[in-house]
């Protein structure tokens, strides 16, 4: 059932590439979301996952998403900027003397994806970036690509979104594609979601129906 998932996806500034194991080398992903990389305190503070401790849990996780995408359960999608894209030069901590902008094509700038509840015929949507990614628009344009996907593609009747409380700069980046694109949001659900640390979040819930999709871009993309 893996094809029902595109396996290349192209926005105006992006590539989605499907992340598998076949696909994707654990060891360089590793560098990206092990404790100690650049950033992962700030990048891992409202997600529901902790930075990986050794290489084998990055390869576990490559598997589960793999056997996802494989049974029809979900996609998972690597980031990287199109050519032209400029993110600021690296910081010395990785590698780089922070010269200012650099065109950063086909740079990993992070993951993306939907799980889907075909009993629901709901898609949830998520993504993480890493920081120097931030702030460029990137998470929108994503999420328009992947609401397409489970609207025309996957034929599903709604998309979900969670923000944990306390992560407003990701409450107002979703407030404004969910809006966009016809949606809301629903509330807050109070001690919604327990991370792999244990702790307990509150999360903002976020819906588009097809119907307010198809509404929303009649006519144009979305955007």
């Amino acid at each position: 059932m893996s094809d029902l998932f595109p396996e290349r996806i192209e926005t105006e500034r992006l590539v989605l590439e499907a992340a598998t194991t076949g696909t994707v080398d654990p060891l360089e992903l590793y560098e990206h979301v092990r404790e100690g990389a650049p950033h992962i305190d700030e990048v891992t503070e409202y997600l529901t996952w902790t930075p990986h401790e050794t290489p084998k849990e990055t390869a576990e996780f490559l598997e589960l998403v793999t056997e996802e995408r494989e049974n029809g359960e979900g996609a998972t999608y690597v980031v990287r900027p199109k050519p032209g894209e400029e993110s600021e030069a690296r910081s010395a901590s990785e590698g780089s003397n922070g010269d200012g902008p650099r065109d950063s094509a086909g740079e990993f700038a992070g993951l993306t994806g939907l799980a889907v509840d075909w009993d629901r015929r709901t898609a949830t949507l998520g993504t993480w970036l890493r920081k120097r990614f931030w702030g460029r628009g990137y998470s929108g344009e994503r999420a328009a690509a992947l609401l397409a996907v489970a609207f025309d593609r996957l034929d599903l009747d709604a998309v979900v979104v969670g923000v944990h409380e306390g992560n407003e700069k990701s409450r107002k980046a979703v407030s404004r594609y969910v809006e966009a694109h016809g949606g809301r949001r629903e509330g807050l659900l109070r001690n919604f979601e327990v991370a792999q640390d244990g702790s307990v979040a509150d999360v903002h819930r976020f819906t588009v129906t097809a119907a307010e999709y198809r509404a929303a871009t009649a006519g144009g993309d979305g955007e």
